[in-house]
């Protein structure tokens, strides 16, 4: 790996030892089990439905703006505003 290469999401640096050691405990394989249930949580009951919109320009800067000061997505600033809109719960 290079100097450059930047660190995994919990900022641990990519190394070869990483790398080799990952390897190793693929090869192992991995209990299936252990592994279900990860992945994004269920917003609902049923699985979920994008919904592709078009904003203007000033509307996305909003929303950016919004998500960035609440430390949240710009989904869940959509998904909240369209249940106080729409009354529901």
């Amino acid at each position: 790996m290079t100097p450059d290469t930047p660190p995994t999401s919990n900022d641990v640096p990519i190394t070869d030892e990483l790398v080799d050691s990952l390897v190793e405990e693929a090869e192992r394989g991995y209990d299936v089990d252990k592994l279900r249930g990860r992945g994004r949580p269920r917003l609902g009951k049923g699985p979920s439905q994008i919904v592709p919109v078009r904003l203007d320009p000033q509307l996305r800067r909003a929303l950016e703006e919004r998500a960035a000061d609440e430390h949240t997505t710009q989904s869940d600033v959509i998904r909240r505003a369209l249940r106080t809109f729409l009354d529901v719960r």
